[in-house]
């Protein structure tokens, strides 16, 4: 060993002791590699659930990378004989240089520890919306939703976005806490329309949709209730009535899951389409522009003068009484 040692530093210059250090960072490098490649293999022969892989392949991501960091950095520094000091000297340069990446680092151990979201919520951040589908160190990924396509449906694009944005974005949450939105559905009606009947119509067709969500609601509002001060005092669905220029606008108020809101709009917009066909006293109402010619309007009513009978002294006749 000490022969090859003096061979490589008369060829390449390197120092012995820096030859050591290099050996015993590649060591390290790949002990640590094959004891997470161990664990991750295990977990994968006991378990084919993918968010439970997905968490044994981060964690261990993570671990390695801190141990392998403070085991390399006692190595080739040898002035920090305790953790203490390596610790200290190592963040205070790490903020002065580093910034972003501090407050990136921050935000990370902020969404690990207090537990905004996790993989797998759906949530907003400032203006951006999608599904949680990886979180790192310095960022989380985002799978779009909203933006150009309507009822919160995914758009294909990948959003990352910085660790730090935690600490200066509101964050909202669909899916921790009371799993549910309230979704609202305008349906305008004319005024000649039978909206009493249009209305009990509406209800049959929004009970039938969501009562089991109703009564899942409640269960969930309960288990809320002992985190989060939520409450609410009717969960069942509802139906508002209001005029427009246009017309009668009855909107349905009812709950659903945030994933479901545009099927959930599909299925009840076409049971009302089918049943208000079966009545002639109901119609939807839809905005409407009516046009005036002063020139028509003339031309129109000298017509009517001239088609109008006449009697034959040339008065008009006049209906008999």
């Amino acid at each position: 060993m000490g022969t090859l040692t003096k061979i490589i530093e008369s060829s390449l210059g390197i120092p012995a002791h820096i030859q050591v250090n290099l050996f015993a960072t590649i060591l390290v490098v790949l002990l640590l590699w094959l004891i997470r490649l161990t664990i991750i293999k295990i977990v994968n022969k006991r378990t084919e659930d993918v968010r439970t892989r997905y968490i044994w392949r981060k964690t261990t991501t993570y671990v390695v990378a801190v141990v392998g960091i403070l085991i390399i950095g006692r190595i080739w520094f040898i002035g920090f004989q305790t953790l203490t000091t390596f610790i200290g000297i190592f963040s205070a340069g790490l903020a002065i240089a580093l910034k972003d990446a501090i407050s990136n680092f921050a935000g990370w151990i902020y969404i690990s520890w207090r537990r905004p979201f996790i993989v797998g919520d759906r949530i907003q951040i400032g203006d951006f919306a999608g599904d949680v589908i990886d979180i790192n160190m310095f960022d989380f990924t985002l799978l779009e939703i909203g933006n150009w396509v309507k009822a919160d449906q995914s758009t294909g694009r990948m959003l990352h976005i910085p660790n730090g944005k935690v600490f200066v974005e509101p964050v909202a949450n669909y899916s921790q806490g009371f799993p549910f939105i309230w979704n609202e559905i305008p349906v305008l009606l004319s005024y000649e329309s039978n909206w009493r009947k249009a209305k009990e119509i509406l209800y049959e067709i929004i009970e039938q949709h969501t009562m089991k969500l109703s009564q899942k609601a409640e269960q969930k509002i309960r288990e809320a209730s002992e985190k989060f001060l939520i409450y609410y005092k009717k969960l069942s669905p509802i139906i508002y009535t209001t005029t427009q220029a246009s017309g009668i606008l009855l909107t349905l108020r009812y709950l659903c899951p945030p994933r479901e809101r545009r099927g959930s709009e599909d299925a009840i917009w076409r049971e009302i389409l089918s049943r208000f066909a079966e009545h002639d006293d109901i119609e939807l109402a839809y905005p409407t522009t009516r046009i005036y010619s002063r020139l028509l309007e003339k031309q129109s009513a000298k017509q009517q003068l001239e088609e109008s009978p006449q009697s034959e002294d040339g008065s008009e006749d006049k209906p008999a009484k």
